[in-house]
């Protein structure tokens, strides 16, 4: 506890860590400012009373703060920078030459990856901006726009996605933490007090015990998250002895943290995000007039209404995309090489191909564990809602896990800061 005053003390008083503390509630503050704004010409009210019984869009509108019930000029939230992520990272795993720009390039390499990512993010937003437009006009949420309004409000919502990515990369780059990260969590924050309030408005008496199982649920999956999140895998490395004139270097022995969710709460995001895209086409074919597009849509919406179905995919999706990001983020052969430049080695593994192999089996075993981790937690709320019909926190699993894992990763790197500045 002594130790926790000391830190917050050397937050409060270091003018440099207060001033990124602050720039971070400044530019989360505009983010909320933004999200409220709407996009002329539309009728917010009628999309609001649409979508609380789309609990499938509910959850892109809590990433983005609640700005697609308002069809804010945010209303795509940081959704195609996501979408550009996962495609450049599934071309790292096509194209060498890509991943060696992601990982082999240095700092300046990994800078011209995020440069393609965000270029890739203006195409995408406004594809998904088209899709929300039409998908809402097909559902009957929103009115039909002359050309003229859809391009002008296409400019506008790509403009304000571009707007928020460029707030994210200012929070990196002069506050504490992940900016997309933080903007996700404070959308779904923001969202949290009006799903409490829907469910207290329909709450009777009848639910209580419901509703302190679904509490004590809550706090397990909080209390698993932090365990998970912070668990990690000491593999042991010993450098080897060289003796320099009088001296003797190395000798040390240490071990190698590989942690048990490598991937983050990334998976959860990029699953949501791809099961989007069925919703969009099923609605779209609707209205078609071909009748292979009436029967996709039909056999969609079927698949969408299922949901121990659609839970099945959403938990393989969660389980595939965590092993495909640990895949991309974690290279087991190019800490092997590194070991070896270093002069380090496992014990009772040679160097080379053998600690590569015996990496990469590490590296399986333990992100099983943490991809089915994940995947419970993400499929747990339609569990919970087909047993005990309560639909008021039917994204509840998903916001808990992303905010918590946000919350955990934001201490770390605050500490960070505050023990340099110590």
């Amino acid at each position: 506890m002594t130790s926790f005053f000391n830190k917050l003390k050397t937050l409060v008083s270091d003018k440099s860590l207060r001033n990124r503390v602050l720039f971070v509630v400044f530019a989360l503050f505009v983010f909320r400012l933004l999200a409220v704004i709407p996009v002329p010409g539309i009728d917010a009210t009628r999309i609001s009373s649409f979508l609380v019984n789309n609990q499938f869009l509910g959850v892109f509108n809590a990433l983005s703060g609640g700005g697609l019930s308002n069809f804010s000029i945010v209303m795509l939230g940081i959704g195609p920078y996501i979408t550009a992520s996962i495609i450049m990272q599934l071309l790292s795993m096509m194209s060498s030459r890509v991943k060696e720009l992601m990982q082999e390039s240095g700092e300046a390499g990994r800078r011209k990856f995020n440069q393609y990512i965000r270029l890739l993010s203006v195409p995408i937003a406004f594809l998904q901006g088209f899709s929300f437009i039409k998908y809402l006009q097909s559902q009957g949420a929103i009115d039909a726009l002359s050309l003229k309004a859809l391009v002008l409000n296409m400019v506008i919502i790509v403009g304000g996605s571009m707007l928020l990515l460029w707030i994210g990369e200012l929070i990196n780059e002069f506050g504490i933490g992940s900016g997309t990260s933080l903007i996700i969590m404070a959308g779904i924050i923001a969202v949290m007090p009006s799903k409490i309030a829907q469910f207290f408005f329909t709450f009777t008496i009848d639910q209580l015990p419901v509703f302190l199982i679904y509490c004590a649920i809550g706090i397990l999956v909080i209390a698993g998250v932090v365990y998970i999140y912070e668990a990690e895998r000491p593999v042991p490395v010993t450098y080897a002895r060289a003796v320099r004139g009088i001296r003797t270097i190395g000798g040390n022995n240490t071990y190698l943290p590989l942690r048990l969710a490598q991937a983050g709460v990334m998976p959860i995001i990029f699953a949501s995000s791809l099961l989007l895209f069925p919703q969009f086409l099923a609605g779209v074919f609707a209205n078609s007039s071909r009748e292979i597009l009436q029967n996709i849509s039909s056999g969609l919406t079927t698949f969408l209404q299922t949901q121990w179905l659609y839970a099945l995919v959403y938990f393989v999706l969660v389980v595939f995309f965590t092993y495909f990001y640990t895949a991309v983020t974690f290279d087991p052969k190019q800490i092997a090489e590194n070991l070896q430049k270093g002069g380090a080695f496992i014990p009772g593994i040679r160097p080379g191909e053998a600690t590569t192999d015996h990496l990469a089996k590490i590296v399986t075993r333990i992100t099983l564990v943490g991809s089915l981790f994940l995947g419970i937690v993400a499929v747990l709320p339609f569990i919970v809602q087909s047993s005990t019909g309560i639909t008021a926190f039917a994204i509840g699993g998903t916001s808990l896990l992303i905010v918590v894992s946000v919350v955990i990763d934001l201490i770390r790197k605050i500490d960070a800061q505050v023990s340099l500045h110590e």
